[in-house]
């Protein structure tokens, strides 16, 4: 049952300190941090149904951005109107802002970045548990049909086979959405069974490359970061490789070593992967350009939410449309479920981490203990078997 929901300034108090925490302790990218959002604002504070909740999740893999960012702002505007909107927005960047910035001034004063390796062979398997917990959540509400489970699982292999990720989620819900229509019609005339061919398209690379190379001022480093916060869908990986082609390059910006240690901040640090765009404009500009860097890339995440969020229901209320959306929503599940196979293969190494994350399952599942927690405990395992060393 979904809770009903206090005084507007009250809602702001409670998105905001979820969400400054989630921004703390959510390790893992964005798979684990949806999985801690699910938990917190399905499971614990029943703000949403896990129906709803898959919407949004599908509605925030249609837009370029980071998907764990706009899920945050989605849920911020629908717990709290547009006020809501900025304050989730805003409360989950920030703490993930401050401890890269951080990290960037020791990287420019002394030339290294600040080991952490200890910390995350703690938290790598506790966040395997959190989001094998929210997948089986999150699994037995999406799938729904045994046309919806194909197609998860034609998803899940296209996925570990390297297709394009917008790929994937467009034509798993073109083709669900073209099975139901094709259903209904042959129904409508008295026929039987039905099946439907989709193409799958083919998805390019999305912005032109830069000409020459620009200076260091602020404007062109906000109007980059701007850019790529507008057309970059994927992972940290595809982030990878627009920075590189861009920065390192045509830009000349950064050293190659420079923005493998920026993506290397953006991964170990909790929050927002795109939290990269902070350490290099800090790199490049000191405290006004992590500002500027960081204002940029997540800038057009807000704006993306505020226009797609009120088509989600009127998605839902068409039967292909609402079709369409279900075949996305298990797609993305299927994506969630690759990320966290490459995951466990580095996270689980030894006996361990095998223990950590099947003690961390074992309290989620069964006592529903606060992953957060679970995320801070597995951070202790790992400085202390790294001090006792």
């Amino acid at each position: 049952m979904i809770e009903p929901a206090p005084p507007a300034a009250g809602r702001l108090r409670e998105l905001a300190w979820l969400f400054l925490k989630l921004g703390t302790t959510a390790f893992g990218g964005p798979a684990a941090h949806i999985a801690m959002m699910e938990n917190e604002v399905v499971t614990r504070r029943k703000w949403m149904s896990r129906e709803k909740f898959l919407d949004l999740l599908g509605a925030t893999n249609l837009i370029p951005g980071p998907n764990s960012t706009e899920l945050a702002i989605h849920v911020g505007h629908e717990r709290a109107g547009w006020a809501g909107l900025i304050v989730a927005g805003v409360a989950f960047i920030v703490p993930a802002v401050v401890i890269v910035t951080a990290i960037a001034w020791a990287y420019v004063r002394f030339g290294t970045l600040p080991q952490a390796e200890a910390v995350l062979y703690g938290v790598k398997p506790v966040i395997i548990a959190v989001v094998l917990q929210a997948l089986w959540g999150l699994g037995k509400t999406a799938v729904k049909s045994r046309l919806l489970a194909a197609v998860a699982i034609a998803c899940v292999a296209a996925s570990l086979a390297g297709l394009n990720e917008l790929a994937v989620l467009l034509a798993a819900g073109m083709a669900v959405a073209g099975w139901r229509w094709g259903a209904e019609r042959l129904r409508d005339r008295g026929g039987g069974a039905a099946g439907c061919f989709m193409g799958i398209p083919i998805l390019g690379t999305l912005g032109a490359p830069a000409t020459g190379a620009a200076t260091f001022g602020l404007l062109p480093l906000f109007l980059f970061f701007l850019k790529v916060g507008s057309v970059l869908f994927g992972s940290g990986y595809v982030l990878l490789a627009f920075l590189r082609a861009d920065l390192v390059d045509h830009r000349h910006w950064l050293t190659e070593s420079q923005l493998l240690d920026a993506v290397a901040v953006g991964q170990v640090t909790p929050g927002p992967v795109f939290t990269t765009a902070t350490f290099i404009g800090y790199v490049l500009h000191g405290g006004t350009g992590a500002l500027v860097a960081t204002l940029g890339i997540f800038l057009p995440s807000f704006v993306f939410v505020a226009l797609s969020g009120p088509l989600v229901p009127l998605l839902r209320r068409s039967r292909t449309a609402g079709a369409f959306l279900d075949g996305v929503n298990v797609a993305s599940l299927a994506l969630m479920v690759t990320v966290t196979w490459y995951l466990g293969r580095s996270a689980i190494t030894d006996l361990a981490t095998v223990l950590l994350a099947g003690l961390s399952a074992l309290l989620l599942l069964k006592f529903r203990l606060n992953s957060a927690w679970l995320v801070l405990a597995g951070a202790l395992v790992g400085v202390g078997r790294w001090w006792l060393r």
